[in-house]
């Protein structure tokens, strides 16, 4: 191996498409890693804390870590190592072959990020960056060496560089110069650290490494999983996990902010947070699979969060449960692609959302027909069925959380009954001492009145809304729910109409706004909206479509990028994913969807209203 130092690096970068990065994390947090073997997108210490590497929001001014041949790569190869979430990349240059292997172990007192090349075949001469850009790609730092260590310095934050390659430092950035030949390896570590505190110890990165496979396998050798779509289930239960965050077991909707959700637009939106239907999906899939400790500890932060007066119950909070979650706008950065504005913080925590009590309470029926233990009844939170027996008949912002005026939501109406449907399955099964009238009464009335104002009888279709005409993939959720008989016609002539008007190339559209009457606040969004093919796949089937259902279904398991996962949307034009990335509802329906459909997987466990 020799070294030698390395000059500036481009400026001209820019992020990757959305489907060219791969996910590393430590259940802390989590990196996006780039095909050409650039961390573009990293927060720490925490999911939803300050980027260092933000790369992905504007280009690699913005920081970055890049690892990668400094001549030509002819052929990329990626891979997870079977069982973990350690990521493999490898590069085929003229000269030789090397690999990169990408992970971050499991949290000890500090955030580690390793970075291992390995010579494969013949020399290879790379190159290194490390360029933080701390406070969401604001700061550039102050570097300075000590030894073997490289210090990088911004304001509260510190990353630390152990590396034996000779290190320059130029422009608040470590540069390398290296070459590596076959069986040689050069082990990278950066580890995260308030500025205030002295240098850590020097982690034993390549043990590290492997120590970290190991749990992963281990984590996965007490999953069940069988069938045939089980690589395709096994890598989204990781992918969940990995959005897990251990401290409290909140489930994370994705790791990145403002992805877009199409070409330069301004649906961009900050996902690094945990909504209640995500957790309601994510139990579910955990619970199918025998990940019943993640399915618990989920469930634990569901009932933290909702804690209190039903009245202050919100859609989403932060991954310990924090309430507050101002949105700001990032104008400093350029956005992904040009995709403006940049969003820090998620204002759908103030939005009114009834469909967040219909989650809640499926998720709770869902875990007390497990086992799980500790859990309660149906009248929490405090006040629940007095709040939606006042509540429901008012107008809400929608399962999609719309920016315009409150509306009368098909779908939100639907998620009230699940809840007080949910209520008296509890009160029935496990003997709970509420009296179940008040719910039986409440889930009578809001049937009859979705049946009568939002059913379209000329179209032969639910509505998205009372009084209009489109339709909207969330209504397949009726389906799901158990809100009629899988084979009533009114459900059939719904899916009929979904799949005919929002199908999208093969991927459904949220909805499609007709006019301006239907307006949600925003430009009309063009992109499909993967986890609702997963829900129309599950709608076929119970309509007994089995065929057309595995279609779907396969068609969606498609469009995975090279290690297995999926965005929040995709733009079939482009052929393209959309939308923050990796998206844990995608993942969650993924599973759900391949359980419902595959006989040798453990029987389904039904979805929302049927347990």
């Amino acid at each position: 191996m020799t070294t030698s130092g390395g000059g500036p690096a481009s400026l001209a970068r820019m992020p990757a498409p959305i489907e060219e990065y791969a996910l590393v994390g430590d259940l802390h947090t989590a990196a996006l890693i780039s095909r050409d073997g650039s961390v573009d997108w990293l927060c720490l210490p925490r999911f939803d804390s300050e980027a260092c590497f933000a790369a992905l929001l504007g280009d690699e001014r913005n920081g970055h870590w890049q690892i990668a041949p400094a001549g030509p790569a002819g052929r990329v190869r990626r891979r997870y190592l079977p069982g973990t979430l350690v990521l493999e990349t490898e590069f085929a240059t003229a000269s030789g072959t090397v690999r990169v292997a990408d992970c971050m172990p499991l949290r000890g007192p500090d955030p580690v990020l390793i970075r291992l090349v390995d010579g494969v075949t013949g020399r290879v001469d790379m190159r290194m960056t490390l360029a933080p850009r701390f406070e969401y790609g604001q700061t550039i730092p102050r570097v300075r060496r000590h030894g073997n260590a490289t210090q990088l310095t911004g304001g509260a934050h510190t990353l630390w560089l152990f590396s034996p390659v000779r290190v320059s430092t130029e422009g608040g950035a470590a540069q390398a110069r290296f070459c590596v030949a076959a069986g040689q390896q050069v082990p990278m570590a950066a580890v995260w650290r308030p500025a205030h505190r002295p240098a850590p110890e020097r982690p034993a990165a390549g043990a590290l490494a492997a120590q970290t496979a190991r749990w992963w396998q281990a984590w996965v050798a007490g999953l069940r999983c069988r069938g045939e779509w089980r690589d395709a289930v096994t890598r989204s239960l990781i992918t969940l996990k990995a959005l897990s965050y251990e401290p409290t077991g909140g489930l994370l909707a994705a790791p990145t902010t403002s992805l877009p959700q199409q070409p330069a637009g301004v649906r961009n939106w900050d996902y690094r947070y945990c909504w209640i239907r995500d957790a309601a999906a994510g139990l579910d899939a955990f619970l199918a699979t025998g990940a019943d400790r993640e399915a618990g500890r989920l469930l634990g932060w569901l009932e933290d969060a909702v804690a209190g007066p039903a009245a202050q119950a919100q859609p989403v909070y932060r991954v310990a449960g924090e309430r507050r979650l101002p949105e700001l706008n990032a104008g400093w950065l350029p956005g992904y692609h040009g995709a403006q504005p940049v969003r820090l913080g998620n204002a759908a925590a103030g939005r009114a959302e009834l469909g967040t009590f219909g989650y809640l309470l499926h998720a709770r029926l869902a875990g007390r027909a497990a086992g799980l233990p500790g859990l309660p009844g149906p009248g929490e939170p405090a006040g629940l069925l007095p709040f939606l027996e006042a509540r429901w008949q008012q107008p809400d912002a929608g399962l999609w959380e719309m920016r315009a005026p409150p509306q009368h939501f098909v779908h939100s109406k639907a998620m009230v009954w699940a809840a007080a449907d949910a209520a008296v399955t509890m009160i029935d099964r496990f003997g709970d001492p509420e009296p179940a009238e008040g719910w039986r009464r409440l889930r009578a009335q809001v049937h009859a009145d979705v049946l009568d104002r939002g059913f379209d009888v000329d179209r032969r279709s639910f509505t998205q809304r009372y009084g209009a005409a489109p339709v909207d993939a969330a209504l397949l959720q009726l389906t799901l729910l158990g809100f009629l008989p899988p084979g009533d016609p009114r459900l059939a002539g719904t899916i009929e109409a979904i799949g005919r008007e929002l199908d999208d190339s093969g991927v459904l559209l949220r909805y499609q706004p007709q006019g301006p009457a239907d307006a949600d606040g925003l430009p009309p969004s063009a992109v499909g909206y993967l986890p609702g093919s997963f829900w129309l796949a599950r709608c076929l089937a119970a309509a007994g479509r089995p065929a057309q259902a595995r279609a779907v279904f396969t068609a969606v398991l498609e469009l995975r990028n090279d290690v297995g996962l999926l965005a929040e949307g995709y733009d079939p034009l482009r052929r393209r994913f959309a939308g923050n990335h990796p998206l844990a509802a995608a993942h969650s329906e993924l599973i759900s969807t391949a359980v419902a459909l595959s006989k040798d997987l453990p029987e389904y466990s039904p979805g929302l209203g049927d347990a």
